[in-house]
């Protein structure tokens, strides 16, 4: 093949340069005419996505505990800051940022920047001022939407919060993110989307006095924590929630782990003598025994194993004698409720305690919910199944324990748990209802209403719950107070231990649950008989007195629903003068409507003086004169 002639050689390298020269002209016009003649305002290159307002947070009531809110971002399209020095001496004064690594920012950016995500209205609004007083070329402010948590604290563990991009991170915020806040629609990005609304099962009135008693029992026996919870005993639905410590949704950032632990639902722990109430409905159901049988309490449970050499003691708080199932429950037996463990397999109080829904989470809408731990029958040694009797060698929640006592508040059957009580969308259709929904059948009817009796007698004087006996109310009540494991021995702390005490009352017609837990209480009392029954009672008036519950005493009075008014008459006149005392002037106005009398009102109010005087008689010369206060 030939080689090219030194002609079309030129020829071609003279059409390179020709193309490249015109190509260079034409980079060089588009930035003169991007950077001169057309400057770009504002933050090309940002791909906006869809304005989306995510849906409020309510308690039952409608009450509002998490919303919505607007707020901007300081942006910086860096072309077209001029003066990055003098913008970032502004703009570091008015947000509060560090001048110099400000500016450092600015400089390493060729583009698009973020100054500063979702500052406060009064932040927002000087950068605005000094914008439009051209002093921040190339600073923009873009709208973001931000969550508000109007009641603070309340319910925090609850509702969880959200960051900086409104996205859920914890609670019913993250859980239902995209309930909240649907997933966008790209081809309707100019649109705004709006969430749905989440209405709670929780009152907001009953957590505040959940959470001001988690409070208190904090101060006074410093505990490492405190959980107190509220159910609706007919519906499951969860009215209360408080666990202590807590945290500020707005400003979670600032919260350590410890604060923002959801308790109820994380943490397992053995419930101690709370338990026995599970246990003796147990074996009751069972048939290994009934409410006549009887067992010997001489301070202790004792056994041995000869095959396995192995020997059982569990202590008692006291020398009880022949107890039935209810003193059992009463005095908080430890070693009847071991012996009465002897009457059952240890496969069916494994099963029995699994139906009641141990060993297996709640299913309830927060992220890390605990299953506690129930092992099976085949790893049990000779004292687990006494132990397990009396609350220890298992671990349950808050949750598990509540959701348990349903059963005996509705004959025998438990109930699902419920934190969120419906969906209504942005046009306000209720899109989902979570009403009473029954689990299982556990236990026999007479076999729960059996063991609600014996809880009542724990409120007597001499059961271990009297202090959280509510005058004038029928109330069933168990306390425990379980030892705890020390983690660095892996043995019972002589020192650490759980109070506890859960109730159900009007014992009668069961509406409510209380659990109160305190973990580690360090104070000079730490039995749950003493420092938990108490706020048992406590809390129990405070709702008595918020739903006007009825009590032995009280004054029914009976209405047939209306009333009758009396309409006041209008003033008129005779031939003698009306008596007008306490007449309101709009009674007044006939008088003043005729022109053959003058009549003359002076003040406002009703009449307290009249001339002439009542009984006159009235002719045409008659002047009426009416005072009024």
């Amino acid at each position: 093949m030939s080689e090219s002639s030194p002609d079309l050689r030129n020829k071609r390298f003279a059409f390179f340069i020709l193309v490249t020269a015109v190509f260079i002209l034409l980079l060089i016009w588009k930035f003169f005419d991007v950077m001169i003649i057309h400057p770009v305002k504002g933050n090309p290159g940002i791909v906006r996505p869809p304005r989306v307002e995510r849906g409020p947070i309510l308690d039952r009531n409608g009450k509002i505990l998490a919303v919505q809110t607007r707020l901007y971002t300081v942006t910086a399209w860096m072309p077209n800051v001029k003066n990055p020095e003098q913008s970032a001496a502004l703009l570091g004064d008015l947000l509060g940022l560090e001048t110099e690594d400000l500016l450092a920012r600015m400089k390493s950016r060729s583009g698009f920047l973020y100054v500063k995500r979702k500052v406060s209205p009064s932040e927002s609004e000087a950068v605005r001022q000094l914008i439009e007083e051209g002093e921040l070329p190339g600073i923009g402010l873009e709208p973001e939407y931000g969550r508000n948590y109007p009641e603070r604290s309340l319910a925090s563990h609850v509702i969880g919060f959200v960051g900086t991009d409104n996205v859920g991170l914890d609670g019913i915020e993250l859980t239902y993110d995209n309930v909240l806040s649907p997933p966008e629609d790209k081809k309707k990005q100019e649109e705004t989307i709006y969430g749905n609304q989440l209405f709670l099962t929780l009152d907001a009135n009953v957590q505040y006095f959940a959470e001001s008693l988690a409070k208190k029992a904090w101060e006074e026996h410093n505990p490492d924590a405190v959980m107190i919870m509220v159910m609706d005993a007919k519906s499951g639905d969860f009215l209360g929630w408080a666990s202590y410590p807590t945290f500020d949704p707005n400003n979670f950032t600032s919260a350590s782990n410890r604060e923002k632990q959801n308790r109820p639902v994380v943490a397992a722990y053995e419930p101690g003598s709370v338990f026995k109430i599970f246990s003796i409905a147990s074996f009751l159901d069972l048939g290994g025994i009934n409410t006549s049988s009887t067992f010997f309490c001489d301070g202790a449970y004792e056994k041995e194993f000869p095959a396995s050499g192995e020997r059982i003691v569990i202590n008692c708080l006291g020398h009880h004698g022949r107890v039935h199932p209810q003193e059992i429950i009463k005095y908080s037996c430890n070693a009847g409720a071991a012996y009465a463990s002897e009457t059952v397999s240890k496969q069916d109080f494994y099963d029995k305690l699994t139906e009641f829904g141990f060993g297996t989470a709640t299913h309830l809408p927060f992220p890390g919910e605990s299953a506690g731990i129930l092992r099976k029958p085949e790893q049990w040694s000779g004292r687990t199944k006494p132990t397990i009797a009396i609350g220890q060698e298992i671990s349950v929640s808050a949750v598990q324990i509540v959701t348990a006592a349903t059963a005996f508040s509705n004959n025998g059957m438990v109930l699902e748990p419920h934190i969120v009580k419906k969906i209504v969308s942005p046009e306000g259709k209720t899109l989902e209802r979570f009403d009473r929904r029954p689990i299982k059948q556990v236990i026999d009817p007479a076999v729960a209403n059996s063991v609600l009796q014996m809880m009542e007698t724990g409120s007597e004087r001499g059961g271990t719950g009297w202090r959280g006996a509510i005058e004038g109310t029928q109330i069933s009540i168990k306390t425990g107070t379980g030892e705890m494991i020390d983690p660095k021995t892996g043995t019972y702390s002589p020192a650490a231990v759980l109070a506890s005490s859960l109730a159900i009352f009007p014992s009668d017609d069961p509406r409510f649950i209380l659990y109160v837990v305190i973990d580690h209480p360090r104070g000079r009392q730490y039995y749950g008989g003493r420092i938990a029954a108490p706020i048992i009672k406590d809390l129990g008036e405070e709702l008595i007195r918020y739903y006007g519950i009825p009590i032995t005493g009280d004054t029914v009075v009976s209405h047939e629903g209306s009333i009758r008014v009396r309409i006041p008459p209008e003033a008129s006149l005779t031939d003698v003068m009306p008596d007008l005392d306490g007449f309101s002037k709009k009674q007044l106005m006939p008088l003043l409507d005729q022109d053959k009398i003058p009549v003359t009102i002076t003040g406002d109010g009703w009449v307290i003086h009249q001339s002439p005087a009542p009984g006159t008689p009235i002719t045409s010369d008659t002047k009426i004169i009416l005072e009024l206060e």
